[in-house]
């Protein structure tokens, strides 16, 4: 009964797309919908879109042989999944009619109702509203791949499957809704989350520490990286969607985009220079593998900041980030915890630094939007103890809902694989194919 379990759901799917077929036109007079702000957008949509793929090269190519595929999979997963949620009622989660400010009526944009026409969101009056919905998207598809670093090689993919469901209306949609929507809850606190490191990359990094500790360690742990070359390759794929990440989420084509993209470039160059003389100060030899890391670490710190600080505080974001994240790995590696590809000192690590890094560097010249105040760099304290507190209160939240969604989901289907599953590797265990 099991196996027709998902394809059953497809069939509920259908049966929704034909009950309510959102064809309602959406006609607003004195519409500002802006063709150059509309391009941007559409562009930046597909640029965060390929981050995912990035992604997958990335995890995939630092995993054992035996594990590329599953690992790849996991990521491009999400793709498929997290849409036809967004789709039915995610994006109302997000981004609906706010209920207490940290959660959207689910029913707001139900099947995407009222995007049809030229309808637009309350903080982006110059694009389609559609496009922003889709924009959105593809933050909430690569945030619970990020997730699939921590628990790489030991998981079942079905299991998977619905942990990343969970997560995503349960874990991201809340954190989305309160971090960016106008009603939400940290927003009406003046929080900054530019382009996601509270929304993204902090969730996906506790979520990730949660992740390693309930599956605990794997049963062998030594191997080699499958293809360093994936990794390079995945390192260009993400820096290059990152332009859109960041520099799209200024939500339109002007000089605020351009100087997200100027931070979003110049952090992740010197995270990159960071983390690679950082290993050479240890008495290391300058590898792939860590300019790809840092690099991707000043892209993850930058994340939040990256509309609210100038291109010089950019740089000092970018090499403190990757300082702390390599000082960070060193502590994981003599510990017991199993966080694979050590997802939580890079992406959890990385989002913390780069929000408090928010609360010390933002200015206000830089983004007119920024109306709680300069940084503690400046001499004024209310924005850095801000995120201090948010950034605790965002850490629990993250971390014991997820292992509280990870205990619920081993109760609908076992997590782990089983020892002689994982000895065997995923492809083949899991997918029955093989690099």
């Amino acid at each position: 009964m099991k196996k027709f379990i998902p394809f059953g759901v497809l069939i509920v799917v259908i049966i929704l797309a034909l009950v309510y077929p959102s064809v309602t036109l959406t006609t607003i007079k004195d519409s500002k919908i802006d063709s150059g702000d509309t391009a941007w957008l559409l562009v930046s949509t597909a640029l965060v879109l390929i981050m995912t793929p990035g992604l997958a090269f990335f995890y995939g190519g630092m995993v054992s042989k035996k594990n590329v595929l599953s690992t790849m999979l996991q990521s491009f997963v999400c793709m498929g999944v997290i849409t036809v949620i967004w789709v039915i009622f995610g994006f109302s989660l997000a981004f609906g009619d706010s209920i207490g400010g940290f959660i959207g009526d689910p029913r707001t944009f139900f099947m995407m109702k009222g995007t049809l026409g030229n309808a637009t969101w309350k903080l982006a009056p110059t694009i389609p509203l559609v496009l922003f919905a889709m924009f959105q998207l593809k933050f909430a598809v690569i945030t619970p791949a990020l997730i699939t670093g921590a628990f790489a090689e030991r998981i079942r993919f079905n299991s998977y499957v619905i942990f990343l469901c969970l997560f995503m209306i349960f874990i991201y949609a809340p954190l989305a809704h309160s971090t960016w929507h106008p009603d939400g809850f940290l927003f009406g606190k003046g929080v900054l989350d530019f382009a996601g490191g509270t929304v993204v990359h902090m969730s996906a990094g506790w979520a990730a520490l949660a992740s390693a500790l309930y599956l605990k360690q794997r049963n062998d742990k030594a191997h080699a990286p499958a293809r360093i070359s994936y990794v390079l390759l995945g390192t260009g794929l993400l820096w290059f969607g990152w332009f859109g990440f960041n520099a799209g989420s200024a939500l339109g084509s002007g000089t605020l985009a351009a100087t997200a993209l100027a931070t979003t470039t110049t952090a992740s160059a010197a995270a990159a220079m960071a983390w690679m003389f950082f290993d050479i100060l240890r008495g290391k030899k300058p590898g792939v593998m860590g300019a790809c890391i840092g690099a991707v670490v000043g892209l993850v710190a930058i994340t939040p900041a990256a509309g609210f600080v100038t291109i010089p505080h950019s740089l000092i974001i970018g090499i403190v980030a990757a300082v702390v994240s390599n000082l960070v790995v060193i502590w994981r590696s003599s510990t017991s915890i199993d966080d694979t590809l050590d997802v939580f000192p890079c992406h959890g690590v990385g989002g913390m630094v780069g929000m408090l890094l928010t609360g010390v560097f933002a200015h206000q010249n830089v983004n007119a939007g920024n109306t709680t105040g300069n940084g503690l760099y400046y001499g004024e304290t209310h924005l850095f103890f801000l995120h201090v507190i948010t950034l605790i209160g965002v850490s629990a939240f993250a971390f014991f809902g997820s292992l509280l969604l990870l205990k619920i989901t081993d109760m609908i289907s076992t997590l782990r694989v089983t020892p002689e599953q994982e000895l065997a590797g995923l492809d083949v265990s899991q997918h029955d194919e093989e690099l």
